[in-house]
């Protein structure tokens, strides 16, 4: 499985409805859970971004089917990352040379 960062940010609407945001990531979590996928964590955080969530996927072409769901709803916005592990980072690098 790849692992996946993503940034998320409240829209309008969804920080006007945020009391309804757990139920919302709950069915998220099933929509992934659904298409194959995990989440591993969730943050709640200060700053640039609202939240972060950690989410593995079978494959890019389903974490991208996530984002855009989670998008087509209206309450958040997100930018996703395929993050590498440790051991990919040094295989890598390693291959440089």
């Amino acid at each position: 499985m790849t692992t996946y960062i993503m940034l998320v940010n409240w829209t309008e609407q969804g920080i006007k409805n945020v009391r309804e945001s757990p139920k919302r990531l709950d069915a998220v979590k099933k929509q992934l859970q659904d298409m194959g996928g995990s989440f591993k964590a969730f943050y709640m955080t200060m700053g640039k971004y609202d939240m972060v969530l950690v989410c593995e996927a079978p494959d890019d072409a389903v974490a991208a089917r996530l984002a855009l769901q989670i998008g087509m709803a209206g309450n958040v916005r997100t930018h996703t990352m395929k993050a590498f592990p440790e051991a990919a980072y040094r295989e890598i690098v390693s291959s440089l040379g």
